[in-house]
């Protein structure tokens, strides 16, 4: 089984929304091919009456389950989108990168036609591009790399 890993921001009613959306496809592509995965969503954590209990703490609790969860996973996709990539989807990317084995992947997903790096032709930030195995701008280009990382060898799945 391959695990996934969602990271991006979770603040916003349009974010989650996103990040759900994304969950669905990844879902719909293992079904579609018989892929035995798991799918490690951060918004499912922690329930807001958890963090409300928690206090001051919450904020520990938050960052050890999400430390615990990367260190498990295979592959990590994260939202690259806005003006600048979240700070905390930023610190996920590299903590993954520098601890990731033979085989795990980045795989970068950003919609958002801004450039947000350091030259003309970047993409974001060059350390968190530069992370990245490999950076797509829709969807269907999410879904087809997966597919050609998850072992699909159906038509139109070349990364």
């Amino acid at each position: 089984m391959k695990t996934i890993y969602l990271a991006g921001p979770l603040f916003s009613k349009t974010e989650r929304t996103w990040i759900n959306l994304i969950k669905r496809h990844i879902t719909r592509l293992a079904a579609d091919n018989g892929f035995d995965i798991k799918i490690i969503n951060p918004q499912e954590f922690i329930s807001d009456k958890e963090i409300a209990e928690l206090g001051e703490t919450a904020k520990y609790e938050i960052f050890n389950r999400c430390k615990s969860h990367l260190d498990s996973v295979d592959i990590l996709v994260a939202v690259l989108d806005g003006s600048q990539v979240d700070d905390g989807t930023a610190w996920e990317i590299g903590y993954f990168y520098g601890h990731k084995g033979y085989g795990h992947k980045i795989l970068g997903i950003r919609t958002d036609f801004r450039k947000a790096g350091e030259s003309s032709g970047a993409i974001v930030n060059t350390m968190i591009e530069c992370s990245c195995d490999i950076i797509v701008n829709s969807i269907e280009k999410m879904v087809k790399v997966l597919g050609v990382w998850l072992g699909c060898v159906c038509e139109g799945s070349e990364g």
